[in-house]
């Protein structure tokens, strides 16, 4: 039977923060687009994400005279993520630069309110270019009442998990809450905010479900088709030229037919375990660790390269080192970024920054035979910190006081526990004395403030993400308090950061570094603008959501000029 045939101008695969400014872009350059999704949500990767926006120079940082510069911007990629190469390539770090504050103002136009993440610094703050209050904007607390009957059409996010409207940039806060009174304010602040927003059945988004609920809410008033639960299977090429797509929609076959261009934002492959295997390179990974989307199994990439795109840093994730499912919900999230904790590997070594981007620490995991590596702390540490993260009930809230790790976490060996240094090290296989001669190196330079192996607590994030009340360095601290602890830590992720080489135009490019005529590509699916780097919070969003932008109006601008 022959399947069904639908025709639009420009055809967007994926939902996230890319397919959704990508159709709103096309919209308002007068192309008919329609939006592909394969789940029954709406929203993808950046709905389930902290949903920030990694922009230099953006129009919220000029508003507010936080000073910046497109030459900053430049600057700063060049030296975090290094000479051009061909997925970051300087036509698209440029393209990224200067389209990027534009797509801001773009969807600010369509409704989408937006506050900046103060403090929030740059990963690489010290660097030429770095900027140490930050560069990143979220999305406000935004009812989710306002959809209408799509309310239950966005895909649930973090916020979800915590049981709090709390903002990406203040969740940061909420591990430290007893250890400062700026913590504690910006954590009661976001507490009386969620049981107010109850009191009045307000619900709340906010993180990458209040970006994506906003989106949703600026398409839907648009007009723009929205197909739930439409998986595509297949590109359609006729002579040379991307011309729609196969997708099997509600259980039909169905063609869609795109007359200006089709453009693929449908995730990694971060859940394809044999494509992982296949292309992990000297990151072996087949995404057993992966907390990124489950539908990002990576189909839609797979059918463009079987026309013969070129890919690159296909080996390479935005990497999340993680621990135990057991312990998920705890500080030891973000216990590596605190005083009173050091990372090592099979050899009682330290190996990196513990403090540094989630990114960088994962690659040298992989690179110092430190897959899993052991999280080291002390009983300061252990007292210090929260054990539970989610929002309790009122008549609860003696569960997230500091100090409280449930004694059954080292009975079942989840964490754990030993009199001594050498006792611990024995416990996880490592050698006691390099162990013992590790913590003792680290405690004289931690006592200080100072790290002079790797620098940790020298840049203004790390010193952000550490404990406001440890002094005199909030990321350092000595591990010296027995009893002592360790608990594994994997190479998760969120997402894979390589596969199609697309132009500053957002074009795939083949191996031959010609466009495929009527393709273009976006996001996680693609090789980043920020290469094998995470230069902050919210890069690889900012990424998808520029070249979506830019993917449309270059197809708009195609139209027009035949």
């Amino acid at each position: 039977m022959a399947s069904k045939e639908e025709t639009f101008d420009f055809v967007v695969v994926g939902s996230g923060g890319g397919g959704l400014v990508a159709a709103l872009a096309a919209r308002d350059a007068g192309l008919r687009p329609v939006v592909l999704e394969k789940q029954q949500h709406l929203g993808g990767s950046t709905g389930m994400s902290g949903g920030i926006i990694w922009m230099p120079n953006n129009p919220l940082m000029r508003a507010e005279g936080v000073a910046d510069s497109f030459e900053a911007g430049m600057d700063y990629l060049e030296s975090v993520v290094g000479p051009p190469d061909q997925g970051s390539s300087l036509a698209r770090r440029e393209a990224f630069l200067r389209r990027g504050p534009e797509m801001i103002s773009f969807i600010q136009h369509h409704g989408v309110e937006l506050i900046r993440c103060e403090g929030y610094s740059d990963y690489y703050d010290n660097r030429k270019g770095g900027n140490a209050r930050g560069r990143s904007v979220e999305g406000v607390p935004w009812d989710g009442r306002r959809l209408g009957p799509w309310r239950d059409k966005v895909i649930p996010g973090m916020n979800r998990g915590v049981g709090m409207a709390v903002t990406t940039n203040e969740a940061r806060n909420l591990p430290v809450y007893a250890r400062g009174l700026k913590p504690l304010l910006t954590t009661a602040r976001a507490w009386l905010r969620t049981y107010r927003a109850r009191l009045r059945r307000e619900d709340l988004f906010t993180n990458g479900m209040s970006l994506m609920g906003q989106l949703t809410k600026a398409a839907v008033d648009a007009r723009i088709p929205l197909w739930l639960d439409t998986a595509v299977e297949d590109l359609v090429v006729e002579d040379g030229r991307v011309v729609g797509v196969r997708a099997l929609r509600d259980g039909e076959q169905v063609t869609v037919r795109a007359t200006s261009g089709v453009l693929l934002s449908a995730g990694g492959f971060e859940h394809n375990a044999e494509m992982r295997r296949k292309y992990s390179g000297d990151q072996p990974n087949d995404g057993r660790w992966s907390i990124a989307n489950q539908g990002n199994t990576g189909e839609v990439l797979a059918a463009a390269m079987e026309l013969g795109a070129k890919t690159d840093y296909m080996d390479e994730a935005v990497w999340l080192p993680i621990p135990r499912p057991e312990v998920a919900g705890s500080s030891l999230n973000v216990g590596r970024q605190y005083p009173h904790s050091i990372l090592v590997n099979a050899k009682g070594r330290r190996f990196c920054n513990e403090a540094n981007s989630y990114l960088e620490v994962g690659q040298a995991m992989y690179a110092d035979d430190a897959v899993p590596a052991w999280l080291i702390f002390d009983d300061t540490f252990r007292r210090r910190y929260p054990w539970v993260r989610r929002l309790p009930s009122p008549w609860r809230l003696l569960d997230v006081l500091p100090g409280r790790m449930p004694e059954k976490l080292v009975k079942d060996q989840v964490v754990r526990r030993a009199d001594s240094l050498e006792d611990l090290a024995r416990q996880i296989g490592v050698d006691p004395a390099a162990l013992s001669d590790t913590v003792r190196r680290f405690n004289i330079f931690a006592a200080k403030g100072q790290d002079p192996d790797f620098g940790r607590g020298e840049s203004q994030y790390n010193r952000v993400l550490g404990d406001p009340g440890h002094r005199p360095n909030p990321a350092l601290g000595p591990v010296r308090n027995g009893p002592f602890y360790a608990t594994e830590i994997y190479p998760g992720d969120v997402g894979t950061a390589g596969g199609l080489v697309t132009d500053q135009h957002a074009r795939v490019l083949s191996e031959a570094d010609e466009p495929i005529a009527g393709l273009y590509a976006t996001g996680n699916m693609t090789a980043s603008v920020t290469g094998r780097t995470y230069p902050g919070a919210g890069a690889s969003i900012a990424n998808t959501m520029v070249f979506g932008y830019v993917a449309a109006q270059h197809a708009a601008e195609e139209r027009s000029a035949d």
